[in-house]
């Protein structure tokens, strides 16, 4: 069993800048793939980006160039720093794990809402 616990959330002008934190614990020797995903109020929850073990990284198009995901291994952390936010930008952040065999771990999500 895995648990994710996300952090770093809060109110921010447009242009400025945000970095999450997501904290793993349990039985994370299997996971393999890392990422964070985004629901805006009254929308569906939507891809943001994702970190492998080989540490290769993606990222939907509509935040490349400003955001950028990592991971520290030794501390069980992945963060996303987020620059340049726009107000599209708005939503609840789910830190997500995924095992080698397919299963899902979510945290319960932080609030980012970029607003002036």
């Amino acid at each position: 069993q895995v648990q994710l616990v996300e952090s770093g959330g809060g109110l921010v002008q447009p242009g400025g800048s945000l970095r999450l934190s997501c904290a793993a614990s349990g039985s994370i020797f299997s996971i393999v793939t890392s990422g964070w995903y985004r629901q805006a109020p009254g929308k569906q929850r939507i891809y943001v980006a994702i970190i492998n073990s080989g540490g290769y990284t993606n990222y939907t198009d509509s935040v490349k160039g400003r955001f950028t995901i990592s991971r520290d291994n030794a501390k069980n952390m992945v963060y996303l720093q987020m620059n340049s936010l726009k107000p599209e930008d708005t939503a609840v952040y789910y830190c997500n794990y995924r095992t080698r065999w397919g299963l899902d771990y979510w945290g319960k999500g932080t609030l980012v809402t970029v607003s002036s």
